[in-house]
């Protein structure tokens, strides 16, 4: 009887330190994360909540509650789980109003589809959550598109099956101008290649070694290339789009203002930042990301050394009356990337008549595509396919 009692001290022991860990994620379901490690949990926990929601909720279970400590972890698993679940609870009023806002901001247009590869019918679909988004293979080919002094650089393209010139996407990783490659989160490439995109990821030369525009600089002869070898390619050169995640889509939105080329129809930037100077006077939490040493490192000094500099590398100083129309993507709670950024350039684009439309995701912090078939990878992927849809019919 003895060893049954303190079976049953033992096993609340695990319940109450498990209910202590779904409270840990659900803290950071809601609140910003304090360090980089736990801000790389937080995306689990904004994105996944709901399936560390339903674990926490075992804990409620009538067998468990028969002791004090049993209850006591009940208590703190169902506090967990409202809070692992309040993400998808604030994603469904965001899902609900993308379609009108979409219209609104750049008109009616049927997302592309192809056999095996329909259009995604609805901005969030929870079946999909389960069992993922689906697309079929498609072909993927490596070609160097600009050879430097230290070596070459490449661009990975994703065809769509079939034959004929389509639309194209330039896609530009992120890492804060220091890291990345173009391996990066390559699920949306696949997705919009098997649905009639052709997508080229590229690679780009990296701070410190190389400072700004060297960067830009590549990205712009990436635009150039599929532009002189179209027909090889399977692209139709008038027909282009530049999107970027963080630093990449600083880049993006940053080429596609600054080439003036009626090529470019678009631009998309998830997360990145907008103002240079304005993020060197507000940086990031150091304990997060110390984003004054990125800067520095990308730009080769303060605004105060180069203040032109950082102007030039903003792609919010550029935007005028030809500004390409424009999808921004932002986490809300981004501990990164505040989502000020998307928000002053999203004022500035309005005050210049340009159609653009800020997707503001209340409870998503950065990189939160990285789970792409999580509310955030819907809602952005479904944004994505109807703004190419909008600006390349």
């Amino acid at each position: 009887m003895r060893a049954v009692r303190m079976g049953w001290r033992a096993t609340d022991g695990v319940r109450l330190l498990l209910a202590v860990v779904a409270l840990g994620y659900g803290l950071l379901a809601v609140f910003r994360a304090p360090t980089y490690w736990t801000w790389e949990m937080a995306v689990l926990a904004t994105e996944w909540g709901y399936g560390i929601a339903a674990l926490a909720l075992v804990l409620v279970l009538p067998r468990a509650r028969r002791t004090a400590a049993g209850r006591l972890a009940a208590g703190i698993a169902v506090l967990a789980a409202a809070m692992l679940l309040s993400p998808l609870a604030r994603a469904v009023p965001v899902a609900h109003e993308l379609p009108a806002r979409m219209r609104e901001a750049f008109g009616d247009a049927q997302a592309r589809s192809l056999p095996g590869a329909p259009a995604r019918p609805q901005p969030l679909a929870p079946l999909d959550m389960l069992r993922g988004v689906r697309s079929p293979g498609v072909r993927v080919r490596t070609f160097v598109y600009a050879d430097r002094a230290d070596g070459p650089l490449r661009m990975d393209v994703y065809s769509p099956p079939g034959r004929g010139p389509a639309p194209a996407v330039i896609v530009i990783h992120g890492g804060s101008w220091r890291g990345g490659d173009r391996k990066q989160l390559p699920p949306l490439n696949r997705y919009l290649a098997a649905r009639g995109y052709v997508v080229a990821a590229i690679e780009y030369r990296l701070a410190p070694k190389h400072r700004a525009p060297d960067a830009l600089a590549d990205v712009l002869t990436a635009l150039r290339f599929l532009e002189a070898n179209a027909p090889a390619l399977g692209v139709d050169p008038r027909r282009i789009v530049l999107m970027g995640r963080s630093a990449g889509g600083q880049l993006a939105l940053l080429a596609a203002y600054r080439a003036h080329d009626p090529a470019v129809r678009g631009a998309i930037s998830f997360y990145a930042p907008t103002d240079l100077v304005y993020g060197y006077a507000h940086p990031a939490n150091p304990a997060v990301l110390d984003s004054r040493v990125i800067l520095r490192a990308f730009l080769g000094g303060t605004p105060d050394d180069d203040l032109p500099g950082y102007v030039a590398a903003s792609p919010l100083a550029f935007v005028g009356p030809d500004t390409p129309p424009t999808l921004l993507v932002h986490g809300g709670r981004d501990e990164l990337v505040w989502v000020v950024h998307s928000e002053m350039l999203d004022s500035a684009l309005a005050a210049a008549g340009r159609p653009h439309l800020l997707l503001r995701l209340p409870w998503s912090t950065h990189a939160c595509d990285f789970a792409f078939s999580q509310p955030c990878g819907q809602l952005s992927t479904w944004a994505v396919e109807h703004f190419l849809a909008a600006v390349t019919r």
